[in-house]
């Protein structure tokens, strides 16, 4: 039963929390504005439309298109329900991937059947949201946070780094931290950019915003679209720069036009100046310390190279994912489209990645050398692979045969070389001297009888 519950709170909470928070504010801005009429039946039905909005779900308002919507709602329905995953994970103590699935599923289709209830429930003449987009919007959202939140406890980082390369690994965080780094950067120009047109701002709030309470629906719609806004400052210093309807703007370029009455957008300069060029240094040095920051991921050099081409195809592929929600339709009128050129931002925020963050890496880091191979001692056997060990074994073997046999042949080859050398001994000896093998003969025996004659021999 426990389990269950830790389940259903899991899958259920965020859409409840969602919708009560988007209730509240609503609330809240109608209730202090001045000139609205407050109704409870209509803030929880304004709720419905506006929790789609918080999921990137376009909505069409008396015919005219809204879809710019605002980011920072989207990046709290995200925390929301990654927290929720990754607390419910560790509590059913889910540690392996495989078995989080079923969490993630359930949570990605309640958020699909909430959507497309909604977009039903409100499709009236003044308000109309696209079932399918209603259906499949918030799911894709609700499931890549639940998977991000159930990963951080299931252990999926270790099974990933089993599966990836190690330089790899070190490449998406460099992503990452990349990323982040572009993203301060937007933030800076833009920061700085309201700073200056402090005066703008007040002027806007007091046109557009009469009174505290729309004053404050002004400041809660401005920090809504305060991302957009930061994802807009960092096209514009990373070179391609953004457009509202008519008016657009790079660091090389600007065509004048109207621009919405918002604060978040007081600091949008209004001519062309030359020094603008000089802002890309600043995408340019997030690449350079990302590199620096690199320079010793390896020793090899031709391998942080790698690190940084796979940190700068990661920032290019989050800046068309910046870039496409940042834009989008805006009324039909003479600001819309807002939009920002995705596949330019992804080429020059890679080149600001991978260029400079290459350059330092490869010069700033150690060069591997090629080691000498060590000399052998004398007092120590060279090591052999086994299977050349066999074979010397065998050649052993077959020479010690060959030795054997060859002995053999020797040794008859010495006996008869013996043989011979005695029977050249005998036959070399000298007349005078019996041969050693015959024996000494007889004086009386050696005395030859005289010569026979035809004549007798005369008495003397």
């Amino acid at each position: 039963m426990g389990r269950a519950k830790v389940f259903a709170a899991a899958v259920l909470g965020p859409l409840v929390t969602g919708y009560v928070v988007v209730a509240a504010l609503f609330g809240l801005v109608t209730a202090m504005a001045s000139a609205a009429e407050f109704s409870v039946a209509g803030v929880l039905r304004a709720a419905g439309p506006g929790w789609l909005a918080a999921h990137q779900v376009p909505v069409t308002i008396a015919g005219r298109p809204l879809g710019v919507l605002p980011l920072l709602a989207t990046v709290g329905v995200f925390a929301l329900v990654a927290r929720a995953a990754a607390n419910a994970t560790q509590r059913l103590g889910l540690r392996d991937p495989g078995s989080t699935v079923p969490l993630i599923g359930a949570v990605t289709g309640a958020h699909a059947v909430a959507g497309l209830v909604v977009a039903l429930l409100d499709n009236t003449a003044g308000l109309r949201v696209e079932p399918l987009s209603a259906f499949a919007v918030p799911a894709v959202v609700a499931g890549v946070a639940a998977a991000a939140g159930a990963a951080s406890r299931s252990g999926v980082a270790a099974a990933l780094r089993e599966y990836l390369d190690p330089l790899a690994v070190r490449g998406l965080r460099a992503g990452a931290l990349g990323l982040a780094g572009l993203l301060a950067v937007g933030a800076l120009v833009h920061t700085v950019g309201l700073v200056l047109a402090s005066g703008t701002t007040r002027d806007l709030f007091a046109s557009n915003a009469p009174g505290f309470g729309s004053g404050v629906g002004m400041l809660l719609l401005s920090l809504g679209y305060l991302p957009n806004a930061v994802i807009g400052g960092l096209a514009f210093v990373a070179g391609p720069g953004f457009s509202i309807g008519s008016f657009s703007i790079t660091a090389f370029a600007f065509d004048g036009g109207p621009v919405p009455g918002l604060p978040v957008l007081a600091g949008v300069p209004e001519h062309h100046a030359f020094w603008w060029p000089v802002l890309m240094l600043l995408p340019a040095a997030v690449g350079a310390l990302l590199g620096w920051s690199l320079r010793r991921g390896d020793e090899n050099p031709v391998a942080r190279l790698r690190i940084v081409g796979i940190a700068g195809a990661l920032v290019g592929f989050g800046c068309v994912v910046l870039g496409t929600l940042a834009g989008g339709r805006l009324g039909g009128g003479a600001f819309d489209p807002v939009s920002v050129p995705v596949g330019l931002l992804s080429v020059a925020a890679f080149g600001w990645i991978a260029v400079p963050g290459g350059l330092v890496a490869w010069f700033a880091g150690p060069h591997a050398r090629p080691k000498p191979e060590p000399e052998p001692d004398p007092g120590e056997e060279p090591e052999v692979e086994p299977e050349i060990e066999a074979e010397l074994e065998d050649l052993d073997a077959e020479l010690e045969e060959i030795i054997e046999e060859s002995g053999e042949d020797t040794e008859d080859a010495e006996d008869t070389e013996d043989a011979d050398e005695d029977i050249d001994e005998d036959t070399e000896a000298e007349p005078g001297e019996p041969a050693d093998d015959e024996p000494e003969a007889d004086p009386e025996d050696s005395e030859e009888p005289p010569p026979a004659s035809g004549k007798p021999e005369e008495p003397s």
